[in-house]
This record gives structure tokens, sequence and C-alpha cells, in this order.
């Protein structure tokens, strides 16, 4: 990155990309310097391939309300699993902001804007395939503020963490409720919140897998891989076991990243 500051405009070159104030209208002779990265974030804005990465992110998201919608009018399964189905599909958008390189500020704006959206469908019918599960909980919000933070926390220098957390958050505790709900046999009760014993065996066992096989991605086939996905599946699970009215959708992202983060210092 160069920058230049002729008394009359200031540049800030990134990647190709220019980014031009102009000083001339308004009379000042210095312009105060930026963090590089708000610049880095700006130049990749200006990249002519980055619609068309937004437009493939969007485009899983709109396939999956879609399939959301057209189950709830076709009435072939519960609300339940209709909610189940945006919770996981949507929450692998994750890997196609990864893939793709998405800037935070993408996705830091789309977790802003869909939290807004949410708190609306609690008064207003935005999202009738989604809240209409019988019980009084904000998960969606949560769920939607989640990984706004993942990414403004982690994305810049670690992505793979907030990655982790959110496929936690929408595989592990996505699928433990299905199995829990359906095939739940076992329950047990902490502080007045009902689970069962099937359903928090399904939130480790997927946790652990998600949270293996994004570490051994980015960090290859390390023992200390495993044992760090063992330590992180059994800290979500507890999570998922203590909260109610839908915050897991925010302890059990942010705590199995954090975690994830932590301990993997003391490995690479």
């Amino acid at each position: 990155m160069t920058a230049v500051n002729d008394g009359c405009e200031w540049r800030c070159c990134s990647g190709g990309n220019k980014i031009l104030y102009s000083m001339k209208n308004i009379g000042l002779q210095d312009l105060p310097l930026f963090d590089e990265l708000v610049f880095d974030e700006l130049a990749q804005l200006t990249e002519p391939t980055l619609w068309l990465q937004i437009g493939l992110a969007a485009a899983w998201v709109g396939f999956v309300v879609l399939l959301a919608f057209s189950l709830q009018a076709w009435k072939v399964v519960e609300p339940e699993v209709i909610r189940k189905v945006v919770h996981i599909g949507t929450g692998n958008v994750i890997l196609f902001a990864w893939w793709l390189k998405l800037p935070a500020a993408v996705g830091i704006g789309a977790s802003v804007l869909f939290s807004l959206v949410t708190l609306l469908s609690y008064r207003l019918p935005l999202l009738p395939g989604i809240n209409s599960v019988g019980r009084k909980s904000l998960g969606t919000f949560f769920y939607a503020v989640s990984i706004g933070v993942l990414i403004a926390c982690f994305w810049q220098t670690a992505p793979q963490f907030a990655v982790l957390g959110v496929l936690v958050m929408t595989w592990g505790d996505g699928f433990a409720a299905l199995i829990g709900q359906r095939w739940g046999r076992h329950p047990y009760s902490l502080g007045g919140i009902q689970k069962s014993w099937e359903g928090s065996l399904t939130m480790l066992i997927v946790s652990s897998l998600v949270s293996s096989l994004v570490l051994l991605a980015v960090y290859g086939n390390l023992w200390q891989i495993w044992l760090v996905a063992i330590l992180v599946a059994v800290a979500a699970a507890l999570l998922e076991a203590f909260s109610k009215l839908g915050i897991d959708n925010l302890t059990v992202p942010l705590g199995s990243a954090g975690l994830a983060f932590w301990l993997m210092q003391f490995v690479v």
C-alpha cells in the first residue's frame, strides 16, 4: 500500500485499486491517515468480482429460504423441522464466505440487517416458518448477532474460528434439537431446562466432527487437533444444555470459537 499527499489530493493504493480523496473543495491541507485495514476493506469493495461473490452467497441463502417456504406450503414436515432446515442451511453460508474470501464488512453488514429483520419478525409475520415453533425464544435474533460478532472478532486474522463457531451452532445445535425431540427417550433437567441425553450426545458428536474438520483443513492432521475438537465439543454441549430462551445461539458459537482459538495457541 502506498500513500501520496501532494497538497490537493490523497491517494491510497491497494492491489491496483485507488481510493481517491479530493481536498480541493474542502480547504484542508492534510487528511488524517486511517488504519490500513479500513483501506484494504474499501479496496476489496471496489473489486468487480465482489458482487459475484455476494451473489453466490445470497443465492445459497435464497435457496434455503425458498426450500423452507416450500416445505411450509406443502405441509410435508413439522414446523420445527422447517426451522432447523433454515437453521442448518443458512449457517453454511459461512463456508461460501470463507471460500470466496468475502470482506468482513459484507458479513457484518448482513448480520446487522438480518438481526433487524428478525426483531421485526417477532412483531410481524416476516419469518413464519422460522419463528412459529410454539415457544418464546430470541434464538433467531441471537443467531444473526453471533455470526456478526464472530466475523468481527476473527475474520481478518483467523477466519477458521468464526467458521468453527458458526458450524457448531448450526450443525451441532440443529441436529441435537431434531434428534432430542424425535428420539429423546432419556430426559434430564438442568435449572428447569428440559433436555434429553440423546440430544446432548448428538450435540457432542456433531460438534466434535465439525470442529475437527475445520481445524484439520487449516492445520493438518495433528493429534492435538482431535483433543481440541473434543474439548470444544464438550464445552458446546454444556453451553447448549444450560441455555434457554434461545441464548444458546449466542453462547455456543462464541464459546466454541473462543475456546478453540485459546487452545490452538498451545498447538501452533
